[in-house]
């Protein structure tokens, strides 16, 4: 079952900048902070900002059941695989895929 837009990801060059703008614009401090991602909880909700993340731009990460599942469904009706699935802590699974327009579109799957 597909939960909606749960994530979204924003690259960043500086996270270090980023984390202070963003920490400013939601009103919170990070739940993650780290190096490589630090993440904000809004409601039901994640923000992330990805220091790697040039590489697909903004993304947005629609929450699903089954990752393996719904990215073959995906790949059977003409997305590309971006990135595989991989688990990015705590068990949580994401993967990235391209439409035929060229659209980035995430998935993920919580433990």
């Amino acid at each position: 079952m597909n939960q909606g837009v749960k994530t979204i990801i924003y690259p960043v060059q500086d996270i270090a900048k980023a984390k202070a703008l963003f920490s400013v614009l939601l009103g919170k401090e990070p739940y993650a902070d780290q190096p490589y991602y630090v993440g904000y909880k809004i409601g039901d909700q994640d923000i992330g900002l990805d220091p790697n993340g040039h590489k697909h731009g903004t993304t947005p990460y629609y929450e699903v059941d089954d990752i393996r599942k719904t990215l073959q469904s995906l790949l059977e009706a003409g997305a590309q695989t971006i990135q595989a699935v991989q688990d990015v802590g705590g068990g949580k699974l994401i993967a990235v895929v391209k439409d035929a327009e060229g659209n980035i579109i995430g998935i993920s799957q919580n433990p």
